[in-house]
């Protein structure tokens, strides 16, 4: 038992404020729900995973109602074609993380692609908007996924400070859609309820996207550099990109945040420093033109090819601590995870 008596073989008082506190707030995070809409993503399941251990209960909203084999994981329906959503989910949720949208990397981007892409983000905002404007509910705060997607390419100014949150969205498909991503859920404000938006790097993690491309090539020994590969990469480790939700969650903070590591890379140094931890001195560098990129991907390979410095110092000014600041520290645990 916890006593003010100072003994060796038991705990003091100091150390008993700090037990409670900690049992306070594991307890309270129990009695607390996050809603999850695209929780079936990279980014959902290690996000799930996560809230789970830290022990709260998560609702994961899908256009079919699955079982889970976790009893603080359950699922509930959502259609957004049909703009119909289980309002018991809604209710009984404490906190919303929005992270719904069609892949940006997954189809080529034709016409009706690109509409996808756009509408999957901007309709699920809306539908969640209507839901909690129009039944009561307890949700504290939204945190809505967003993308670096919102800046265009380095200039004079970003190349050596780093794009800020501040930035117009730059006039193109993925700025423009970036753009109204988050106007769709900006009502949520008016509603009383503290929004954040989460301004997405190159996820780095080792269920899929970007890293698994980039090994591809090096299962035949070639590292391939794209384009002159002088163009920057803004990354971020998906635990740490997990963990700064959760920071959204749980602290009073509200508006855009850039969720980039403070070490953005090049294409080329990326490239390179994956392919010696994975193969040694045994690769060859190989550089892939640029009008190959552009036959392959389409109109895609602009962003495969665009610099784009970001900056994170409003995050790292709200408090949160990146766990993987640098490549070589996120490569590492990502491959040593992996062989694990």
């Amino acid at each position: 038992m916890c006593s003010n008596e100072s003994r060796s073989d038991n705990l003091n008082a100091p150390t008993c404020k700090v037990f409670y506190k900690y049992l306070y707030t594991v307890i309270n995070k129990s009695m607390q729900t996050i809603l999850i809409t695209g929780g079936t993503g990279i980014i959902g399941n290690a996000l799930t995973h996560m809230l789970v251990s830290k022990g709260y209960e998560v609702i994961i909203l899908s256009r079919s109602e699955k079982a889970s084999d976790n009893a603080s994981v359950s699922c509930a329906q959502w259609d957004v074609n049909n703009g119909t959503i289980d309002i018991a989910a809604i209710k009984k949720a404490d906190y919303i993380v929005h992270l719904a949208g069609a892949g940006v990397a997954d189809k080529r981007w034709t016409k009706k692609r690109k509409q996808e892409i756009t509408e999957s983000r901007t309709k699920s905002g809306e539908l969640l908007v209507k839901a909690l404007k129009e039944n009561d509910n307890k949700v504290k705060a939204v945190v809505s996924a967003s993308a670096i997607g919102w800046y265009g390419p380095d200039n004079a100014i970003s190349k050596k400070e780093g794009f800020r949150e501040d930035a117009l969205s730059y006039e193109d498909f993925l700025g423009n859609t970036c753009l109204q991503w988050e106007q769709s859920t900006k009502p949520i404000e008016a509603l009383g309820k503290r929004l954040v938006y989460i301004r997405t790097g190159i996820v780095l993690s080792n269920n899929g996207g970007a890293l698994k491309e980039f090994k591809k090539p090096l299962r035949f020994g070639v590292a391939a550099i794209l384009g002159g590969g002088k163009q920057i990469i803004s990354w971020i480790h998906i635990e740490d990109i997990c963990r700064m939700y959760i920071y959204a969650i749980e602290n009073e903070i509200s508006g855009v945040f850039n969720a980039v590591a403070p070490k953005p890379v090049s294409n080329k140094t990326l490239t390179l420093e994956l392919a010696k931890k994975i193969r040694g001195k045994f690769f060859i560098p190989i550089h892939v033109p640029s009008f190959v990129l552009k036959i392959i991907l389409g109109e895609m390979s602009v962003e495969v090819l665009k610099s784009a410095t970001v900056n994170d110092d409003k995050i790292r000014n709200a408090g949160f601590r990146f766990l993987y600041p640098s490549i070589d520290a996120a490569l590492n645990e990502l491959i040593k995870n992996k062989s694990a």
